[in-house]
């Protein structure tokens, strides 16, 4: 998965219009929530059959480190 399509998935689990976020963002001040934590393990799972720990995502503090946890956990 290319990285702009994975940034687009987060944005629709945040409910963003697509192409609106650099990765540079915090995750505090896009809206980050249990709401979107939640969505977003389902979203990883489900569409790119990847299962990420709760701790390691509450650890990301950007999007880019969603980006990365995710691009790792892809290339395992």
């Amino acid at each position: 998965m290319k990285r702009t399509d994975f940034v687009n998935l987060i944005e629709d689990v945040l409910e963003e219009d697509l192409n609106t976020l650099n990765g540079s963002e915090s995750l505090d001040d896009v809206g980050w929530d249990s709401l979107t934590f939640v969505s977003f393990i389902a979203k990883v799972d489900s569409e790119l059959g990847v299962t990420l720990a709760p701790a390691k995502i509450a650890e990301c503090k950007t999007v880019n480190d969603l980006v990365e946890l995710v691009s790792e956990q892809l290339e395992a």
